[in-house]
């Protein structure tokens, strides 16, 4: 799954009229170098949340034959479900097994191929050096790799991980983000993670969109 239903209002204006998946940085959009990594990992069945400016996104990336995948899409009420909410939402379209999910506004060279045997309790999460905008990070792994709350050597959540579905299944609200069923897990003991230390960017402002146009380009 890729989520691509948010709003993007870092982006100010950029995204007034084109929705945040549809900036291009190294001549493609954000979406587009996610679904083409994601084929060449093998994955073949996409599903892709919608809300703002949707429509514009499904016509541009139609029924994924283009790159070599079916792509399904999830379409949420205006002012979407929030990451947890929307996956929750699609998982009539997920399947009974165990899915990946990325964000659709991060660039990274994770083997995303290695999510497919991750799994080994409810959740395993691709967790980054913390980035200058985000010095606090937000979990630690312990030596086994489980993923604990630390006060110290936290690192940064990728927007990368994969998921069963009995964690999506409970819950009194429709609108929830992704990092409270993370942090349930977490407590549960069975959320994992590994860290990764090769490239990402989260690209969450006309900065950092044009910073890795620039890295890209070359």
């Amino acid at each position: 799954m890729i989520l691509a239903a948010g709003r993007g209002e870092r982006m100010g204006d950029l995204t007034d009229r084109v929705p945040k998946p549809l900036l291009e940085v190294g001549g493609r959009p954000l979406i587009e170098h996610q679904i083409l990594r994601l084929a060449s990992a093998g994955f073949r069945d996409i599903v892709v949340n919608l809300a703002w400016l949707g429509e514009q996104i499904e016509a541009r990336l139609g029924d994924g034959s283009g790159f070599g995948v079916g792509i399904r899409y999830s379409w949420e009420p205006e002012g979407a479900l929030d990451t947890g909410g929307g996956i929750r939402a699609a998982l009539p379209l997920l399947g009974d097994g165990r899915f990946a999910v990325v964000n659709s506004d991060v660039w990274s060279d994770y083997p995303l191929e290695r999510l497919r045997d991750a799994v080994r309790g409810d959740a395993h999460i691709v967790v980054v050096d913390n980035p200058a905008h985000h010095p606090a990070g937000d979990f630690a792994l312990a030596p086994d790799g489980k993923v604990v709350e630390a006060q110290h050597e936290r690192l940064t959540f990728s927007g990368i991980g994969c998921y069963r579905p009995r964690l999506f299944e409970t819950g009194r609200y429709s609108r929830f983000p992704l990092a409270a069923v993370l942090r349930g897990a977490m407590k549960a003991g069975t959320l994992t993670g590994e860290h990764h230390r090769g490239e990402w960017v989260d690209v969450g402002t006309p900065g950092r969109l044009r910073a890795l146009d620039r890295m890209l380009s070359v």
